[in-house]
């Protein structure tokens, strides 16, 4: 399986940056206390931050705004899931627990302030490309709408759209059946190369050691613009 970002996104974003993470024989559950309490923590202390702060006074948050502006669509009417939730925590609303990768995911998209998602890797057909959407790409979403993705960033396989770091697709969603999940961080194009190794790495570490397996990690940019997952074959 080849994951390919197309050229156009260069032209508009030279310092984009893409950290993939192939976890392998995961297993996905409930989540520990241990991270329920975190991710409930690092969400209170958002909510009292944001007391004295607009979220465009968060760097990564405005930062990922800009990067919406250069595709060409309006943020205001197209906010990123981090968005979504840095809203949803300054009106008191915090993400429940949903399940073991999942609230990773909402951990890791809070605490890195950027978008972050994750796709059931056995759900998705042939090769991957990231492109820029068109007034013509769609899919229903886990907000149970049909969402279109004109001038937005856009993941599809060989069957159709299926993710994006606005909203996701019902039919490539994680659930607790999933063993092969590949994990997508929109990393700032302001961080560097070191950093942005290092973050991605980060997370896989901490993705297995609660959900297990193991994992493999790339950064792609402007030089590296593919990769090649290869999921473990059953003997």
């Amino acid at each position: 399986m080849q994951l390919t970002i197309h050229p156009s996104i260069f032209a508009k974003i030279p310092d984009f940056k893409l950290g993939l993470l192939y976890y392998n024989k995961t297993t996905v559950s409930a989540s520990p206390q241990m991270l329920k309490g975190r991710l409930q923590l690092f969400q209170e202390q958002l909510y009292f931050e944001l007391l004295d702060k607009d979220l465009t006074d968060f760097p990564g948050l405005t930062e990922w705004q800009t990067v919406v502006q250069s595709l060409g669509a309006d943020p205001l009417t197209s906010p990123s899931t981090l968005e979504t939730r840095m809203q949803e925590i300054k009106e008191h609303n915090y993400t429940p627990s949903f399940h073991s990768a999942e609230d990773l995911n909402t951990f890791f998209s809070l605490q890195y302030e950027l978008p972050s998602v994750a796709y059931d890797l056995d759900k998705i057909v042939g090769n991957i490309e990231l492109t820029v959407g068109t007034t013509e790409d769609g899919y229903m979403g886990l907000n149970n709408k049909y969402n279109t993705f004109t001038n937005l960033l856009l993941l599809s396989d060989d069957y159709s759209p299926f993710g994006s770091p606005h909203i996701d697709s019902m039919r490539t969603a994680v659930t607790e059946e999933s063993e092969n999940v590949l994990q997508v961080l929109f990393i700032h194009p302001s961080l560097d190369m070191s950093s942005a190794f290092q973050l991605t790495k980060s997370c896989g570490k901490m993705f297995t050691s609660i959900n297990g397996g193991d994992f493999r990690s790339s950064v792609l940019h402007a030089h590296k613009t593919s990769c090649t997952i290869e999921k473990e074959v059953e003997q």
